[in-house]
């Protein structure tokens, strides 16, 4: 079942990833969370949001990381049983997380901090904001193309398919130099 955001939804996503970008460089440069981690957030994600492009694409990033099929496969199904016991404080977080559309529970985002520390949860956070933009992008993509072809989406309208697959190019340049005019 794929979750589907209408466009103001989808550009607050967009806004918290553009906002912390530094978050997404510092992750990658960081070495706290390896990639066969990084790729189980991914796909606990992707799992809630039902998105098949990602689902496709971190399965292959998955497997060169690692990981064994079986695996994959039930963490995309939402089983986190063969993951490793200190990831998963942050595998339901990250459920959590998109489960929440972005808008996680204090207290599950304190135990984060608590479980992790400040600088590896905020490596989570930019990975869990990373693939909620792709998720919630690859989905509205979707529900556009399968309009196009006479199945619209129920609750979901033309315009916000439109918006946010063509918009995105025109709107993150706008946002991050709002961003940055705040932030000044």
């Amino acid at each position: 079942m794929k979750r589907l955001y209408r466009a103001g939804d989808y550009y607050r996503i967009l806004g918290d990833l553009i906002a912390r970008v530094g978050d997404m460089r510092t992750a990658h440069r960081g070495g706290r969370i390896n990639k066969a981690f990084m790729e189980r957030i991914m796909m606990a994600v992707t799992e809630v949001n039902g998105c098949r492009y990602c689902s496709y694409f971190h399965t292959q990033v998955a497997l060169k990381a690692g990981l064994e099929k079986q695996e994959i496969e039930r963490t995309l199904a939402g089983d986190f049983e063969m993951a490793p016991d200190e990831e998963l404080p942050a595998l339901y977080f990250a459920q959590h997380y998109a489960e929440t559309a972005g808008h996680p529970q204090a207290d599950a985002l304190q135990c984060l901090v608590d479980t992790y520390g400040d600088a590896t949860a905020r490596d989570i956070l930019a990975y869990i904001r990373a693939i909620m933009v792709g998720n919630a992008w690859g989905n509205m993509f979707d529900s556009l193309r399968l309009r196009l072809k006479g199945r619209p989406s129920d609750g979901i309208g033309f315009w916000d398919e439109l918006v946010v697959v063509i918009g995105t190019p025109i709107l993150v340049p706008m946002i991050a130099i709002s961003n940055l005019v705040r932030a000044g």
